[in-house]
């Protein structure tokens, strides 16, 4: 790092706090402090659910992964295209015609307050256990390697610099200094990508210099990490969780001006989503061809350590540092909301709206205080137990996405089917967690039931409990009175009455976000036809 290199940092931070201090100014309602007043254009949308989603173990793991396997790892950021479009187009709808905060509260109208109440203390505790300690984890590592910072300076400078602006501002600070930071980490992305094929002597090179199956997208059933039943049957259940259920990405489309709004938003994501298989597991690759002493994990920063001149290694710091930065800010913004509207106004139905922006603001803070308690403790685990963490969302999430697509397609769909169903996340899922972290003890490895139900892909388990939780759903729900009539207008495509008035405008919008869409879609199936 040189002057310049620090001078390109210094402009980035000196950027994102102005625009997330902007935001800071004037008396707010709860819905301008958690939902940017529902104001948000397309634009500002889809970058920033990009930016909510690409964070420092991407640039990590994608590259690592790419390093290791090749492109395959790649699978999970072309299915997203077609998850993403899911919320633009099956859930938002309904979401925005609810006008409700928060997933929970949704899912509180749709089947009961056991529901609303499951999905809050599951969603903050990940984010808090999952979420924060992964991107802390991954982004420390990357500033230790290459300013050179000590694991905690680099944890505690970042969690407090992004809560700042968070606390100040709200969604719309989250949403803009969002915008911003995913255009500085796709063009930090690209330039690295472009110099690394330079360097390689370009993609024939490159070809010839790496295993010939690290362009194989599709992989057999016996693979270990990406077996292709898994990635086209299993994946797509942790991406409708992820992307169409989870708090930290819906509350973009949320804050949409429009419905047409929110799904061109979901649209420009989907396309941005094509681009990390080609600028961060690509870069893995040439990382693999260029240097000998690639180990998965130190592909990125060797690449930003020994390609990059002065001035554009300090844009590539600011570029790991904006995908640091956006998911942390997403996270404390969405983790605010919830304990707010979830917890807060639930106990206190009366409190007042500048009650309710103080309540968020104070649970952000309490959320960057726990994310400073909780770097020592990071700091401490081992990199196998990140590994475990990463794959908690395979146990919990499969049972949250039934309940929500049964929840808008099925009617029948009752209170105590979406119980049971949650439970089977609860019990099954928790058991599977426990027992692979303690799976080389005699207790699990010696028997063959245990250890069976342990090693099973990931992917694979997600299947099976996906098939758990809507046999349940299906059998209690069928065993159990139908749910009000009243309780079930315009939450599902049955109950509509008569469907959703939209503008003429929004109808004519329609028109062409239709087959855009289906372009998009087809044009990732050519992807995978052409690194098949």
């Amino acid at each position: 790092m040189t002057g310049l290199d620090y001078g390109v940092l210094a402009a980035y931070f000196l950027l994102i706090f102005g625009i997330g201090f902007s935001f800071a100014r004037g008396t707010r309602s709860s819905q301008a402090y958690f939902l940017a007043d529902r104001n948000v254009g397309w634009f500002a949308i889809g970058t920033s659910l990009f930016a909510t989603n690409i964070s420092s173990e991407h640039f990590i793991g994608l590259a690592g992964s790419g390093a290791t396997t090749g492109l395959a790892v790649g699978h999970f950021e072309w299915l997203a295209v077609f998850m993403v479009l899911t919320l633009g187009w099956v859930f938002t709808p309904f979401y925005l015609r609810s006008a409700v905060f928060t997933m929970p509260e949704f899912l509180e109208r749709r089947y009961g307050p056991a529901c609303r109440w499951y999905l809050t203390t599951v969603s903050v505790l990940a984010y808090i256990f999952t979420k924060i300690s992964v991107s802390l984890y991954a982004g420390s590592l990357l500033l230790e390697t290459l300013l050179g910072w000590d694991f905690y300076t680099s944890a505690v400078v970042m969690v407090v610099a992004t809560g700042v602006y968070t606390v100040a501002g709200g969604l719309s600070a989250v949403i803009y200094t969002e915008l911003v930071q995913a255009i500085i980490l796709l063009a930090g992305a690209v330039v690295l990508t472009l110099l690394g094929l330079r360097e390689v002597g370009g993609w024939s090179a490159l070809r010839a210099q790496v295993p010939a199956d690290f362009f194989s997208m599709i992989r057999p059933v016996s693979h270990p990490d990406f077996p292709w039943t898994g990635i086209f049957f299993g994946a797509p259940i942790l991406g409708l969780w992820y992307w169409c259920t989870d708090q930290a990405m819906v509350q973009r489309v949320l804050g949409a001006r429009s419905e047409s709004d929110a799904r061109g938003g979901t649209m420009l994501a989907a396309l941005l989503k094509v681009t990390p298989v080609f600028v961060l597991v690509l870069p893995g690759i040439i990382a693999k061809a260029l240097y000998a002493d690639v180990n998965g994990d130190n592909a990125y920063p060797l690449l930003v350590l020994r390609l990059l001149p002065s001035g554009l290694t300090g844009l590539m710091v600011a570029a790991l540092m904006a995908a640091l930065m956006s998911s942390l800010a997403a996270t404390f913004n969405s983790s605010s909301t919830l304990v707010t509207f979830d917890v807060y106004r639930k106990l206190r139905p009366d409190a007042t709206e500048a009650r309710l922006v103080r309540v968020g603001q104070l649970a952000t803070v309490v959320m960057v205080v726990l994310g400073i308690l909780w770097v020592p403790f990071i700091r401490g685990m081992s990199s196998q137990v990140f590994v475990y963490l990463q794959s908690v969302s395979a146990y919990i999430s499969p049972p949250i996405a039934v309940v929500f697509l049964f929840g808008v397609f099925w009617p029948r769909a009752t209170r105590q089917g979406a119980v049971a169903a949650l439970a089977s996340g609860a019990v099954i899922g928790g058991a599977r967690f426990v027992l692979e972290v303690i799976k080389a003890r005699p207790l699990v490895a010696d028997s063959p039931a245990l250890t069976a139900f342990v090693t099973i892909n990931f992917l694979h388990f997600a299947i099976v409990l996906f098939l758990i939780a809507t046999t349940l759903l299906v059998v209690v729900s069928l065993a159990t009175p139908p749910p009000p009539a009243a309780q079930l207008r315009g939450l599902t495509f049955a109950t509509l009455e008569g469907g959703y008035a939209r503008t003429p405008a929004e109808r004519a919008t329609m028109r062409w976000q239709a087959p855009l869409s289906i372009a998009l879609m087809l044009g990732v199936i050519v992807l995978w036809v052409v690194f098949r």
